[in-house]
């Protein structure tokens, strides 16, 4: 048998260069890039074989190991999850700093490959610098907090252990029904150890990404619920996206008229001007879905988990006959809310349904009177969002839905727009028009703090040449803004957008509405009573970008912001526009919530205003249910 003799590090970068997957008889490389930062538990391994490996793996020097992660994960889910990023880190608080990046990974589905130095195997000093000592168990690491937010983990102990872990680890990236965080935790000296490797562990791999077909039975099951139902909603998720079964929705809905309405992950899956298309659902849904909702019979779901803004905490389908039906490539998914499960790719289902739907002569499509209801509701939707989009040229500080607006009347199908936490999620899954299957970028089953401008990073690196726009607010901006030079390094044309509005927006609109009164939640001085309610802090978040290396750009007024977006979207350096938005409620112009979201509230209280929250919070708990 011929062999090779390589380090553990240089064999997984070598065997890693030769992954791929396949679907629909397209290839792409399974793992194109290494991001990383370098200590001692990897500088000597990893970082090693990359000096070596330059011209088959590419590296990328991040500045923080979470926002590594959330890079990776921008770039998972650009490539429609056929390729990948890894990201390699020294032991302790690098490594732990991958932890809620792996979560967000893990959560949303989407294929990370996490190479986490680790201590020494052989232990010839314990501890090490960096090493958590545990009294009760001698081999635990801080790597073990990775196992719960992991799709797979393995540790590799022994260099012949490599092999089927590294095996196991490209199964689980490319497995639509399994795929998340992957860890392969390196102990140090492991990692430069050197053994004799079988030149066929080196051979390239296809790792054919599967579209499972649906059980014939659960498919005609399927067909005749579709069949009996009055008041049928289907609710296209993220799964739709990683499918790229947009065409196949598109088709369902166009040949049986059934609306779709749409979570966080999925917008986008059919365009804004679909007919069938009724924009989002749950807590920060329209009212146009929302109200389908509360009505419908039978609610088909489409590659979604079903969370809690979806579903308004149990509340929103309160049809006493609804009936769910699930598509998802995943059992575990497809039978929540007691649906009737088909396991199945997104778009082969799809495809499926439509033909046995359309097998007949007269074909099968809900009632015009039923169309024209949710058309009408529709227009009426739109001229609520023309509404809170509406501004004068010359009005100082726009409020954050204005902002939108004048970005809605730039971009194209071209653009895409990166968001993840505060109020910017519920307003652009209200109001954002978005014009193509890849338009609307927004992480919301973490909704972690800091997402947007690493994986706008990970976006670029994916889809070269298209404008990606990172929208932030200030909270969201002082979470994570050091990839900016990442982005300078790289030279890429990055457009962040900075809402300064002093605080946390989100956060202190649902505090006020819980009975905590903002508390902690505005970004100012220290009053005397002991709040936060003084002057606005003095910071300047636009200097701040300059110094790590963006252009920037200030808006004042609406003619302001107008030209500095045109400039931005045209600009082939990182650019930033900054803008001061208005605050006040009044002003904000975004139709409230249309639907319930459970946060609990104080059972007991001396203040009025909890109260007063809470009695509201029983009204709504009132209304909830299982589905059984």
């Amino acid at each position: 048998m011929s062999t090779r003799r390589l380090t553990v590090a240089q064999a997984l970068i070598t065997f890693l260069s030769q992954q791929h997957t396949e679907r629909d008889g397209h290839r792409k490389r399974l793992v194109n890039a290494v991001w990383g930062i370098f200590g001692h538990g990897n500088v000597a391994g990893i970082g090693q074989a990359l000096v070596e490996s330059t011209d088959h793996m590419r590296y990328l020097q991040g500045r923080n190991e979470q926002a590594m992660v959330h890079a990776a994960v921008g770039y998972a889910r650009q490539s429609n999850r056929l390729s990948a990023h890894a990201v390699t880190t020294s032991i302790g608080p690098g490594a732990t700093n991958l932890v809620t990046g792996a979560a967000l990974a893990t959560i949303n589905r989407l294929p990370v490959l996490l190479l986490p130095g680790d201590t020494f195997a052989t232990r010839p000093a314990d501890p090490v610098l960096q090493q958590l000592e545990v009294p009760s168990a001698g081999d635990v690491s801080v790597n073990d907090a990775l196992r719960p937010v992991s799709a797979y983990f393995d540790r590799v102990s022994r260099p012949e252990a490599l092999i089927p872990a590294a095996l196991a680890a490209m199964r689980v990236l490319s497995d639509p029904a399994q795929t998340g965080a992957v860890t392969l935790a390196l102990p140090q000296d492991v990692q430069a150890e050197a053994f004799d490797w079988p030149e066929e562990f080196f051979a390239e791999r296809v790792w054919r990404v599967r579209r499972q077909a649906p059980d014939p039975d659960e498919l005609a099951d399927a067909v005749r619920l579709v069949r009996a139902a009055a008041r049928p909603l289907l609710v296209a998720g993220g799964g739709v996206h990683h499918s790229a079964a947009e065409e196949a929705l598109a088709a369902f809905a166009d040949a049986t008229g059934i609306p779709v309405a749409s979570t966080q992950a999925g917008k986008g899956s059919l365009p804004h001007d679909h007919p069938c298309d009724v924009g989002g659902i749950g807590h920060t849904g329209t009212a146009t879905a929302d109200e389908l909702a509360r009505t419908a019979d039978l609610v088909i779901g489409v590659g979604t988990r079903w969370s809690d803004f979806s579903t308004a905490s149990s509340t929103l389908f309160s049809n006493p006959a609804v009936r769910f039906l699930n598509v998802n490539v995943t059992g575990f998914d497809a039978h929540k809310l007691a649906a009737h499960p088909l396991v199945a790719d997104a778009r082969t289902a799809l495809r499926g349904l439509t033909a046995a739907l359309t097998a007949e002569a007269d074909g099968h499509r809900v009632a015009p009177s039923y169309a024209a209801e949710y058309g009408e509701d529709k227009e009426r939707w739109e001229h609520r969002v023309d509404a809170a989009f509406a501004a004068d040229e010359e009005l100082a500080r726009p409020t954050q839905a204005q902002v939108l607006g004048v970005l809605d009347e730039l971009v194209t199908g071209e653009d895409i727009l990166i968001n993840a936490a505060g109020s910017l999620p519920g307003d652009l899954h209200k109001l954002w028009r978005a014009r193509s299957r890849d338009q609307y970028h927004v992480e919301y089953g973490y909704s972690c703090m800091g997402y947007e401008i690493p994986a706008a990073l990970g976006v670029l690196l994916a889809d070269p040449g298209r404008p990606v726009w990172a929208l932030v607010g200030d909270g969201t901006y002082l979470m994570n803004p050091t990839e900016i030079v990442t982005g300078v390094q790289e030279r890429l044309p990055l457009k962040v957008v900075i809402l300064q509005n002093h605080g946390y927006a989100s956060i202190g609109g649902l505090s006020a509405s819980v009975g905590g009164e903002g508390f902690g939640t505005a970004y100012r001085f220290r009053a005397p009573d002991g709040t936060y309610t003084g002057a606005p802090l003095p910071v300047d978040l636009a200097a701040n970008a300059a110094s790590l290396g963006m252009r920037v750009i200030r808006a004042k007024t609406i003619r302001d912001l107008r030209e500095a977006l045109a400039e931005t979207r045209a600009a082939d350096v990182p650019t930033c526009v900054y803008v001061e938005t208005e605050t006040a409620d009044t002003m904000s112009g975004v139709p409230p919530a249309q639907a319930w979201w459970d946060v609990p509230v104080a059972e007991t209280a001396t203040r009025t205003s909890a109260v007063k929250a809470r009695e509201e919070y029983d009204r709504h708990v009132a209304a909830r249910r299982r589905h059984l």
